[in-house]
């Protein structure tokens, strides 16, 4: 008696789930409130939350879940919401260090008024730059200048002529001159000898002359040193007056400064050291400094360049921000993480200065929120390393890398850290955040809340509700026309189908979004609404871009080329499904599986594993079954066949355990002899007890098989077998629930091993589990046939 299979077999109603939108006032999205925030991350938004309110150290934040939840705006969003509340932002800026020029210092200053300061020091070197020459050629100073050099001149004078009356009893006299004192030699009357004179003394008394003018300069040492004295004196006096003068000047024109910026300690200090520099080269400020003349001199320097360690670098300025700074750095290489210093070529030569010192990410953050994207992260050498060292220090600290890559560099800096505070979020998938928390020790420290983003929801009346509110969002922001409440239904239909089940909605925004403006786009100019119909035609028109490849593979399984039946029953032979994927598009085929049996106890062989095309699921799906077998029909003896397994026409990689439980059909198919109907296909993996699992991609699978039986023509009979678990996954397009109502496709639904054999080979329980018995006493019997043969 045949077995009734109607028990197993779907209804229309169980294949998709239309949602009743009846419930819900509104005619069309124009109606609705635009929803701001997001649907269905109730858990991923408390730990966003929490962990942007939480200040102690260490509750940086990693944001967790698969490209196009909507993670990386939303926590944009969130991040904004919470900057706005905070008002602590400071000012930095970089001054150069008179007492060690090679570690520049950074003053810290309320939000906009390091502007300020950098605006009055520059005004206040200009002027000093214009006024001092000014000073110093004054009628003040030249009056106060004449009246030391003429006193000391005086006091010259009157060395010299006490020194003449020394020298004078010994033969000479001593003249002020261009180029200093010059001895004079006299003549027996006592006057000054001529030049002429002089080159007209013959030898000897050239000789005598000169013994006693070497006497002499052995007499006049103390003279001579007395008159060295006040020549030191002079310069000393004129250093000083020089001082005094630019000391008023100086002073004068940093008095309001002084006082204006009185509260800042760094800034004082530097504006004192800052004085004392310019006293100490004040000859710099005189007159206007020429480059040197010497042709051979390998470098000109610049007069100008020496003015430039009065200069403020403004390196962080927030005058103009509002709330808490955000920074997402798209580009987080080391240096635009941490700063840099640029570097000049002068004359081969790199060269760097305090004014050329650049912020990074993390200092234009400071105060705030730094977003980064793991993967950007990750791809840039010694970042992440950059980015724990400052979380851990709570200091940004600048540092070349150059050393590391071997460049020559002859003026280097190593400018004061600059303290930290920001919270920073990493954005990834769960994969790196449980990679990274297992092998990185700072990491477990330094990122302690994690915010997953699900890639679902519940198919509630609530989230319902708000995914047509954020439609509107969509409309309202970027201008699309407002969707009718037919077309949000088609829309939360499709949601469905991304999520793989009927009691989900799937939270990747990004492929539902791209269906609005698609509809939009495709709707006709004179319809005020986007419909139902235009939904359907986006969702057709993305379809279509992206199925080259299946409509490759569907013309083959027409034409002959791919062999498939779809009718009869065979032994030893099934129709297994598998899903094939091109980029984001994915699609189901059939696979046609075959089994061949004979004696001998190698077991089950997987040809596929034995070509080294097949997966580590897969390979354990076989193993499976193999126990499933064992434990079933060997417990009693042991098991005298072996069955050879394979994917026809396949010579691509098989991998994944959803054919497990079609290879176990077949495998019992050729060993008892039993015939398999053709036109049902069957997918599920199996457990080692005989229980029908769930498997992923269950409606490509079942509208790929319908496709090619569409191709070869409905016969009525074919169908799918699925696992029980897989129907609330089930939302099938409408071609395939409008055949299922007609009778003309069937889907069944299984829980175990015995249903799906009923199924395929129309006969019960028992009938089947004696011609497997009996296939497997026929190879028994001719094991031990062997074996007699063997013995004799």
């Amino acid at each position: 008696m045949p077995v009734d299979i109607s028990k197993w077999r779907l209804e229309p109603r169980d294949l998709k789930l239309k949602y009743n939108m009846d419930d819900f006032d509104f005619k069309s999205t124009q109606d609705l409130k635009p929803l701001k925030g997001i649907i269905g991350q109730e858990r991923a938004a408390e730990a966003l939350n929490f962990g942007l309110k939480m200040k102690a150290k260490g509750y940086n934040i990693f944001v967790a879940g698969i490209s196009g939840t909507g993670r990386s705006s939303y926590t944009y969003s969130m991040v904004s919401k919470v900057a706005q509340t905070k008002k602590n932002n400071k000012d930095y800026v970089y001054v150069y260090n008179f007492k060690n020029p090679d570690e520049p210092k950074a003053i810290s200053f309320q939000a906009g008024e390091a502007k300020h300061f950098q605006k009055d020091m520059d005004t206040v070197v200009d002027k000093l730059y214009e006024e001092i020459p000014k000073v110093f050629t004054s009628r003040e100073y030249e009056l106060r200048n004449n009246e030391i050099a003429q006193k000391y001149e005086r006091m010259g004078q009157n060395l010299i002529e006490e020194l003449n009356e020394f020298a004078k009893d010994r033969g000479f006299f001593f003249q002020q001159g261009n180029q200093g004192l010059l001895t004079i030699p006299l003549k027996e009357d006592g006057s000054l000898m001529s030049d002429e004179e002089y080159n007209g003394l013959s030898e000897d008394e050239f000789a005598r002359l000169r013994e006693k003018s070497q006497d002499l300069n052995k007499e006049v040492t103390e003279y001579m040193n007395r008159m060295r004295n006040l020549e030191q004196k002079l310069r000393e006096k004129i250093i000083e007056l020089d001082r005094k003068t630019g000391e008023r000047v100086i002073s004068f024109f940093f008095d309001d400064i002084v006082e204006k910026y009185s509260s800042n300690e760094k800034v004082i200090l530097h504006i004192n050291d800052l004085k004392e520099d310019m006293v100490e080269h004040i000859n710099k400020f005189k007159g206007q400094q020429k480059a040197s003349a010497n042709p051979f001199s390998i470098q000109k320097e610049d007069p100008k360049k020496f003015f430039e360690r009065y200069k403020v670098n403004l390196f962080i300025d927030n005058s103009d921000r509002i709330g808490a700074p955000i920074v997402n750095e798209t580009n987080p290489t080391y240096y635009n993480l941490t700063g840099m210093m640029e570097y000049k070529n002068e004359m081969g030569f790199l060269t760097t200065s305090f004014m050329d010192i650049k912020p990074g990410a993390l200092h234009k953050a400071n105060g705030g929120f730094l977003i980064l994207n793991v993967k950007d992260l990750f791809s840039h050498q010694f970042a992440w390393e950059g980015l724990k060292r400052s979380l851990k220090t709570n200091k940004v600290t600048i540092e070349t890398l150059n050393k590391q890559y071997g460049y020559i560099v002859t003026a280097t800096l190593k400018p004061e850290p600059i303290d930290m505070d920001l919270k920073v979020i990493l954005i990834g998938d769960y994969y790196t955040y449980s990679v990274l928390f297992s092998y990185d020790e700072d990491f477990r420290k330094l990122f302690r809340i994690m915010a997953d983003f699900d890639v679902e929801m519940q198919r509630s009346s609530e989230n319902v509700y708000k995914f047509a509110r954020s439609i509107a969002t969509q409309c309202e922001e970027k201008g699309l026309k407002h969707f009718s409440k037919e077309a949000v239904e088609k829309v939360v239909e499709y949601s469905s189908r991304l999520a793989d089940s009927k009691d989900k909605l799937s939270s990747r925004y990004n492929q539902l979004v791209e269906i609005l403006y698609e509809a939009d786009a495709l709707s006709d100019e004179t319809s005020v609404f986007v419909t139902a119909q235009d939904v359907q035609r986006a969702i057709n028109a993305k379809r279509y871009r992206n199925n080259k490849y299946e409509e490759k593979l569907n013309e083959m399984y027409e034409d002959g080329t791919l062999l498939i039946d779809i009718d009869g029953e065979k032994i030893g032979q099934i129709n297994g499904l598998a899903v094939m994927g091109t980029g984001e598009y994915s699609f189901g085929k059939p696979a046609r599986i075959t089994a061949s049996s004979y004696k001998g106890k190698a077991g089950i062989i997987n040809v596929e594993r034995e070509v080294r095309r097949s997966g580590s699921s897969h390979d354990k799906g076989v193993l499976i079954l193999s126990g499933y077998i064992g434990e079933k029909y060997a417990k009693e003896t042991t098991l005298s066949v072996t069955t050879s397994i394979t994917f026809e026409q396949n010579y691509s990689g098989i991998d994944g355990d959803s054919a497990s439980s079609t290879e176990l059909y077949v495998i019992l198919s050729s060993i008892a002899q039993i015939p398999i109907k053709q036109y049902i296909a069957v997918t599920g993996s199996i457990s080692q007890k005989g229980e029908i699992q769930p498997i992923g991609g269950v409606n490509e699978k079942i509208e790929g098989f319908f496709d090619v039986c569409m191709l070869k023509g409905l016969t009525g009979n074919q169908g799918v077998i699925i696992p029980k678990q897989n129907v609330k996954n089930l939302m099938l397009k409408d071609e395939v629930v409008e055949a299922v109502q007609k009778g003309e496709f069937h889907i069944y639904s299984i829980s175990n091993v015995e249903e799906g054999l009923e199924i395929l080979t129309g006969l019960s329980h028992d009938e089947i589990e004696e011609k497997i018995h009996e296939g497997l006493k026929y190879y028994e019997e001719k094991e031990e046939a062997k074996d007699s043969e063997d013995e004799e």
